[in-house]
């Protein structure tokens, strides 16, 4: 996956994937404000959207993070750069 991926949020507009959560979830950002983060469930007749705090998601992307760096996927740099980028 080396391809940047993006929703459009019916109220709050484009959000950028932060990192899979599992179970068919991923983490995304809104893509200007870079404060509020939704917990995206992927449906057959669209996306179900839950906010989820910034320490959650943080949570999430460093557990992705980890699974990459312990893996070596060739991904590691890409996940570290958008970890790097989006919470610290």
């Amino acid at each position: 996956m080396t391809a940047e991926r993006y929703l459009n949020h019916p109220t709050f507009g484009m959000l950028y994937l932060v990192a899979p959560a599992g179970e068919g979830r991923d983490v995304y950002a809104t893509l200007y404000a870079q404060k509020m983060f939704f917990l995206v469930t992927l449906q057959p007749r669209g996306a179900q959207f839950e906010v989820i705090p910034y320490l959650d998601a943080r949570h999430y992307a460093d557990k992705h993070l980890s699974r990459c760096l312990r893996d070596d996927s060739p991904e590691k740099e890409r996940w570290q750069q958008l970890f790097h980028q989006t919470f610290i």
